[in-house]
């Protein structure tokens, strides 16, 4: 999503225009089913916000972890669920726009399976060091001397194989010309341990994660990813403006219902979220972990995802990158 379209999503937040009328709650638990373990970044969205639901879109909203296969296990899982409305995908973008052009076969359609409810927030990427990176390596440009002299110490951290974080490491590796080992964890919690522990020197993450670590001075924020500087960490110079023009990204946190689920709940879920967001003390939740609330319309995040599908279908091209099974 470029600086554009999240500007015009967030303008959603401030309309509030109609999307369908009142509807009865649903009755029973509703889940958001998570594609990462507990404790990352997507429980500091969903944990506010299904308090926010509950009572209004189903009886009880709670919040249900599968993690795996870089969120694929969580898709799979709500494919198959009844199209109640109570069974609801948080995931990140790169499962839904990024793997069909990775992966050889998939068990799901992002585009035939399910139904794009909303985005919930936006961050940015961050290229961190910890304490396994010497202390004098304070830019990108510092870092790729480093990597460039030590190979074999030169790996990287991300909290998934295959994802946006992966390929912001691979086009690093590509146009610096330096030999990148890709280190995957499954979420961004474990991740995080092992750059606080040293036990890899760099990590991209995402800033929500890391930034009260970077804060601290326990973790250094060499880049971030955004098009422009983010205004979480105002001092934190771009990977564009360190000389890496195609390394501009940021990641959404978006909802997802299976297909065949009813408009009307759709509507009603998409109504809930937006009046969630608009709320102060969500908005000042989610500032404390750099997110930006992003919300949209079923129809302007549908448009949204397949314009990212071709743009990350050619970065993917670009990059010879398949995923393994």
């Amino acid at each position: 999503m470029d600086r554009r379209q999240l500007l015009q999503a967030g303008a959603g937040l401030a309309a509030l225009g109609a999307l369908g009328g009142a509807r009865a709650q649903l009755p029973g638990n509703a889940f958001f089913i998570s594609g990462f373990p507990a404790g990352g970044m997507g429980d500091y969205v969903a944990r506010p916000l299904t308090e926010k639901l509950r009572g209004k879109y189903a009886s009880n909203v709670l919040v249900e972890a599968k993690p795996g296969a870089g969120g694929r296990i969580a898709v799979e899982y709500v494919k198959r669920a009844n199209p109640d409305g109570l069974t609801i995908l948080q995931i990140p973008s790169s499962p839904m726009v990024l793997y069909p052009s990775i992966y050889k076969k998939l068990n799901y359609d992002p585009f035939a399976d399910f139904i794009p409810v909303t985005t919930m927030v936006s961050y940015a990427f961050v290229f961190t060091a910890g304490p396994g990176l010497p202390a004098e390596i304070k830019t990108v440009a510092d870092y790729v001397k480093w990597a460039k002299a030590n190979p074999k110490l030169a790996n990287y951290g991300i909290p998934a194989a295959g994802s946006a974080l992966h390929f912001a490491g691979m086009m690093l590796k590509q146009s610096a010309g330096i030999d990148l080992n890709a280190v995957a964890y499954r979420g961004g919690a474990p991740l995080l341990q092992d750059v606080l522990g040293g036990q890899v020197p760099v990590s991209f993450n995402v800033l929500g994660e890391v930034l009260p670590h970077v804060r601290s001075g326990k973790l250094r924020a060499l880049a971030v990813t955004t098009p422009q500087r983010s205004g979480f960490l105002p001092e934190v110079p771009t990977m564009v403006e360190q000389g890496y023009k195609d390394i501009a990204m940021m990641e959404y946190l978006s909802l997802f219902l299976p297909a065949k689920t009813p408009q009307d709940t759709v509507r009603s879920l998409n109504r809930f979220v937006r009046e969630g967001l608009s709320q102060q003390d969500l908005i000042d939740s989610l500032a404390t972990n750099g997110l930006q609330p992003v919300h949209q319309s079923p129809e302007e995040f549908a448009r949204m995802l397949r314009e990212d599908a071709t743009r990350w279908a050619a970065i993917a091209k670009a990059t010879g990158f398949t995923a393994e099974e």
